[in-house]
């Protein structure tokens, strides 16, 4: 009888074991449950466990390869051809990208999110941003200025975004300025001085990062630096030069003088960056009958443009306050309030509409109505994430306005890195971007949801967000063919003026674009503070690969600090052989898929090459002609400042690893306002 028991215990055992072997294969890849898996799936798994390891340590074409061979194993499991798939999308090939995906999609795996990352990659790559710039805006979200019996802030009038996602909220009536996060809560409040604000209208951020707030009773400015922290007044109650009566919206131009709409003067008063009183306008002359209550204000280039209440339109002057026009026609507004700028457009408030106005030919297209209930919306200024913050003084809220495709799409998720080196402690790195590869920047702990196996995680932690960090990452491309180096002073300026910039703690590397690109320099930018065109290796040729250099210096990147950026110096001509190897369209998804900018220095002033065009138009930079009045070092600021959408978070796994051989699946979820997206993926811990 015991024999009996012990013999059918061991044979429960037995099954359990060969069931638990037998129903999926230490890839992950799927095998029937009625036999073991072949030598081809064994060949296959550790093929794919090579993959997945060499796709987290950035090696995307080493990726590729083990995929394909895994493939070639197993022809058409839809896990390899997912993560082939993630691999030639890292790599810039999306063409090749998309073929695996559909074939996935065909044999029935990944669903409706495999689907919607197929219609999002392939509409990036027909589309563009240019077809949705003038779209009806809806509301994403908002934020009450009262929560129960609790009031928050009252009256809000005037709003400005941050670079890190979090904004300034101007709260009129309780004469304050609140700083809020993308999920509502706030942060800090700053009531001004001692005596504190006095009707505050409107702030805006000034070239050297300070605040500048309005305070229309008090009749003065009010200097705070970037933590809201008291510096001084400018202005006071008059009518004379550098004198106010009820302030209203500011501005500042690119010489970084400021620029307020004076409503009881019915004129404009314009300061240097320090508060020294230059000059007013706006005044009755022989071609302009004269400010009656001037509101809004904002400057594109050369251009004032001024928003008038009683008149119901903008007028548009040149810096010096002479009059050129009126932008819109009289009456076109009930009573404008601010003027944001939004690109090359002008973001107008009128009552209950938010309205767009064309800065070149005046066109007007209306972005959205707040609807038939009491409300005057004030101000509305575009955030980082492509949204629009507006402040509503009488409904009391803050709303969020995003584009109708935006809410519909949702958040394109993706899974970038996983550490499992110190399992069961496992860290995942996230990209969240909009539909059109605009980072989501501002997210905290609250808005992820991560889960194992479809099972939430222990242990959750938010580490951080990458638009936190203060160091970037630079590679500088030095046209080296012999037309370019023509101009060898001019590149030595360049470099030095970037060097002198960079933080200490950041990488810099310098490649020579020549027939074969070269890496000349990887370490402290202190090591170029002397660089000289005569020191480097490569030796001058007659054309310059530039497909090469760029696919090498993306390569460099790809392990190095979240913001960074490759950085072009060259006369901006181009021959037929400088994309030869590398085609426009897979560098520039080369550099977006992995959060690389790229900027480009001109050693001349002429018009830069079409092929050049076509890089800065479809990544994160700009082109800057080296001797430019302000200099290069902003270069390096707007790279540091540039939004990065990538976060983050730890956590505690509880899945059973078969001594690292199991794939372990991780999805995660990233929630904002109304919004969502998702990703789905997998690791394998390490060896034992």
């Amino acid at each position: 009888m015991k024999n009996r028991i012990l013999k059918f215990v061991i044979f429960i055992i037995f099954s359990l074991c060969l069931n638990a072997q037998t129903t999926t294969d230490s890839a992950g890849l799927k095998v029937p449950d009625d036999r073991i898996r072949s030598s081809d799936e064994g060949f296959a798994a550790v093929e794919f466990r090579r993959g997945v390891q060499a796709y987290y340590k950035g090696a995307f074409n080493e990726a590729i390869m083990q995929f394909e061979k895994a493939l070639s194993y197993l022809p058409n499991d839809n896990l390899i051809l997912d993560w082939l798939g993630k691999s030639y999308y890292k790599a810039g090939m999306e063409g090749s990208a998309l073929s695996y995906w559909n074939s996935a999609l065909d044999n029935g795996y990944g669903g409706l999110l495999l689907q919607n990352k197929v219609e999002i990659v392939r509409e990036r790559r027909v589309t563009g941003d240019s077809s949705y710039k003038n779209m009806r805006l809806s509301e994403a979200g908002s934020f009450s200025g009262q929560k129960e019996d609790q009031l928050i802030f009252s009256g809000p009038i005037s709003v400005l975004p941050n670079n890190d996602g979090t904004f300034w909220v101007v709260s009129y009536t309780s004469n304050e300025l609140l700083l809020l996060n993308q999920n509502g809560f706030i942060i800090n409040r700053v009531s001004g001085p001692l005596n504190g604000f006095d009707r505050p209208i409107d702030v805006i951020r000034l070239k050297d990062k300070n605040l500048l707030v309005s305070e229309s009773a008090g009749d003065r400015l009010a200097l705070l630096d970037s933590k809201g922290k008291f510096i001084k007044y400018i202005g006071e109650k008059g009518r004379s030069l550098g004198q106010i009566v009820g302030p209203q919206y500011l501005a500042q131009d690119s010489l970084e003088r400021i620029y307020v709409t004076d409503y009881g003067n019915r004129r404009v008063n314009v300061f240097d960056k320090d508060g020294t009183p230059l000059f007013f306008f706006g005044n009755k002359k022989s071609d302009f009958d004269g400010l009656k209550a001037p509101t809004g204000i904002a400057i594109i280039n050369e251009s004032v443009f001024v928003a008038d209440e009683v008149y119901g339109c903008i007028f548009e002057f040149d810096r010096a306050g002479n009059f050129i026009r009126e932008l819109v026609e009289k009456n076109t507004f009930s009573k404008p309030e601010s003027i944001k700028i939004w690109g090359e457009d002008l973001v107008v408030c009128d009552k209950n509409k938010i309205l767009s106005v064309d800065s070149q030919t005046g066109s007007v297209f209306e972005y959205v109505r707040t609807g038939n209930a009491p409300s005057r919306v004030t101000v509305a200024s575009p955030d980082v994430n492509g949204n629009l913050l507006a402040t509503d003084i009488v409904s009391n809220e803050v709303y969020v306005m995003s584009k109708i495709q935006e809410l519909v799409g949702g958040l394109f998720v993706q899974i970038e890195h996983v550490d499992s080196s110190k399992f069961p402690n496992v860290t995942v790195e996230l990209k969240v971007e909009n539909r059109h590869r605009q980072p989501v920047v501002g997210l905290q702990e609250n808005n992820f949801y991560i889960t194992e196996n479809n099972r939430p995680v222990s242990h959750l932690k938010y580490i951080g967000s990458a638009a936190n960090n203060k160091d970037a990452d630079i590679t500088i491309i030095i046209d080296n063919s012999n037309d370019s180096l023509l101009y060898a002073e001019q590149i030595e300026i360049a470099v030095k003026e970037i060097v002198a910039k960079m933080s200490p703690t950041s990488v810099l590397r310098v490649i020579s674009a020549g027939a074969i690109p070269v890496l000349e320099y990887v370490g402290n930018p202190d090591g170029c503070r002397n660089f000289s065109v005569a020191a480097l290796k490569n030796k001058p040729s007659d054309y310059s690969a530039v497909d090469l250099s760029l696919r090498l210096a993306c390569n460099e990147l790809i392990n190095g600090a979240k913001k960074r950026s490759i950085v072009m110096i060259s006369n901006g001509e181009v021959d037929f052989t400088a994309f030869e190897k590398y085609n426009l369209s897979e560098l520039t998804c080369y550099m977006s898929n992995n959060s690389i900018g790229f900027n480009f220095i001109q050693t001349v002033q002429s018009a830069v090459s079409d092929e050049f065009n076509y890089l800065l138009e479809n990544t994160t930079g700009d082109s800057y002609y080296v001797f430019r009045p302000e200099g290069l070092a902003e270069i390096v600021e707007n790279i540091v400042d540039a939004p990065q959408g990538v976060y983050q978070l730890s956590y505690v796994s509880t899945l059973p690893t078969n001594f690292g051989e199991n794939y372990l699946p991780l999805e995660t979820e990233v929630y904002l306002l109304n919004r969502s997206g998702r990703d789905e993926s997998g690791y394998f811990a390490p060896l034992q």
